[in-house]
């Protein structure tokens, strides 16, 4: 009995340090939202992508090549992770490419579709059926994060149309999700580690291809020192920390309830932006936040 209690134990702590991952990962995505609108319109989205991996990759590099054990890995890892690398860099492009016709409100709200379909996604891929109640879950968070995208603002939300932006930031946000169900799909005791080494590394090559196929030119001598500074936000916490903590915790939590977290997303940049712009918070949003809050905590209940 005490052997169970103790094993039990040991299962909490690391579900609560896996949250706990996500949570800061999540963090850092919000703050990304914020820092690409302003790259956005700098260099083309495929440059910019392809730079935001090579930096990543070449930061992470060190920790891998200094091991033997994680040098051998990386051969056989990285078939693997070129199918999931071309998922993440896709939404890359989607969403740099999508900023230039559309808003980070329409973009935001999109956003939240992400959950929904990768519970679709890992039905059919994992043979998981999706509960009534979780359907509601999802709708009670998308409810949540809209009211805060909107603050409030139901003419706002009845004003809202598609544009070719738009559209193509849900192509984009499909990407995200096929990222998640393949994660865990082609998981294989990877050292997580090599497996993000890997995914960015290949994630670079898919780019550097894009960028041959498509003649566009590299323009990085473009970017300015404030340039530089947002892409190493980019490239260093927005890209190889979140790799790192999505991958390692999805293979605790699963796919669903690591996508959860993105309802929290809205409320997030919404502080960030009070943080360090000085916008206030309007009391309209409070309501949504609290919204998003439970339906993430109640997706958390589920097992994938």
């Amino acid at each position: 009995m005490g052997e169970q209690q103790a094993a039990m134990a040991v299962e909490q702590g690391e579900t609560l340090k896996a949250h706990l991952g996500v949570f800061i990962a999540t963090l850092l995505v919000a703050g990304s939202f914020l820092v690409s609108a302003r790259l956005a319109e700098t260099i083309n989205p495929v440059s910019l992508t392809l730079l935001r991996f090579v930096l990543a990759a070449l930061c992470l590099a060190p920790w891998v090549l200094s091991r033997r054990v994680y040098r051998s890995a990386i051969l056989p890892t990285l078939p693997r992770a070129a199918l999931i690398s071309l998922f993440y860099a896709l939404y890359f492009i989607g969403f740099f490419e999508a900023l230039k016709s559309t808003t980070t409100l329409n973009t935001g709200t999109l956003y939240t579709l992400v959950p929904f379909v990768t519970g679709l996604l890992a039905w059919v891929a994992f043979g998981q059926a999706m509960p009534k109640r979780q359907w509601l879950i999802y709708l009670l968070g998308a409810l949540g994060t809209v009211w805060v995208v909107f603050g409030g603002d139901l003419n706002a939300l009845l004003a809202f149309e598609l544009n070719p932006g738009d559209r193509l930031f849900m192509l984009a946000a499909l990407s995200m999700c096929c990222y998640s169900i393949s994660m865990k799909k082609l998981y294989r005791n990877d050292a997580v580690l090599v497996l993000s080494f890997c995914t960015l590394l290949s994630g670079a090559l898919w780019m550097a291809l894009a960028l041959l196929l498509s003649g566009q030119p590299l323009q990085w001598a473009q970017l300015t020192a404030g340039d530089w500074l947002n892409m190493g936000y980019l490239a260093v916490p927005a890209t190889l920390v979140t790799a790192y903590l999505f991958q390692k915790n999805t293979l605790v939590l699963g796919p669903k309830r690591v996508m959860a977290y993105i309802y929290l997303n809205p409320a997030l940049v919404a502080a960030m932006v009070w943080l360090f712009l000085g916008t206030r918070i309007p009391l309209a949003v409070l309501p949504g936040i609290a919204l998003s809050a439970v339906a993430t905590i109640l997706l958390q209940r589920q097992r994938d």
